[in-house]
């Protein structure tokens, strides 16, 4: 790890303490403001893995994966209304669908990475996202997990409800997770601009 990836390192680990931070916080009735966050990260890897290559994005997310698994650490003592803030459910989901999205992020990126400049950073984000929110929403929220964790009562997530309120009955969890996936996806396209931006400042060969 050299200086030059301070700025990433420096990113990564803020985005995923405020994320930790403001998904206690709802927006509307699906989401959460941490989701709005969140979706940086991809940003800041895929940057990393343009500017310093792919090693330097992998290091990125390792300090990513650990400032996540501190605050969840920190949020298991932490008592909210229905008992910890993070529970065991949460704290596995959050931590696999992190690590696993962000390094399939990372692989997809390599092999587009040749292509037109845009191509790399949407599809690795579009696909490390849609990875990202069903890996976590099935681990943390379903029913066929409940194994995972017995003494966490999970059922108000299982709520037959309409789907966003409109569309086909379902599980509660999964609206959760289809808004979510909306945010994250609207966020990679809009997220091509920071990415364009910062490129061409900092290495206009590249862009």
């Amino acid at each position: 790890m050299t200086r030059i990836h301070l700025p990433g390192i420096v990113a990564m680990a803020a985005i995923v303490v405020a994320s930790n931070i403001l998904v206690q916080f709802l927006f509307g009735n699906w989401l959460t403001w941490g989701a709005f966050t969140y979706p940086l990260a991809f940003l800041v890897t895929d940057l990393m893995n343009r500017l310093y290559g792919a090693q330097a994005a992998r290091r990125v997310v390792a300090v990513g994966f650990a400032v996540g698994v501190v605050c969840s650490l920190i949020g298991t003592q932490i008592m909210g209304e229905f008992g910890p803030l993070v529970t065991l459910r949460i704290a596995i989901g959050s931590g696999l669908a992190f690590l696993t999205a962000q390094l399939v992020d990372i692989a997809v990126f390599n092999r587009l990475r040749e292509g037109s400049w845009w191509r790399a950073p949407l599809a690795s984000t579009l696909v490390g996202s849609s990875l990202d929110t069903a890996i976590f929403f099935t681990i943390a929220f379903s029913g066929a997990l409940t194994f995972l964790e017995p003494t966490n009562d999970v059922s108000w997530a299982g709520e037959a409800v309409p789907l966003l309120g409109l569309g086909p009955v379902a599980p509660l969890w999964v609206s959760l997770a289809v808004a979510d996936l909306m945010v994250k996806l609207s966020l990679a396209i809009l997220a091509l601009i920071p990415f364009r931006v910062i490129l061409r400042r900092l290495r206009p060969n590249l862009a």
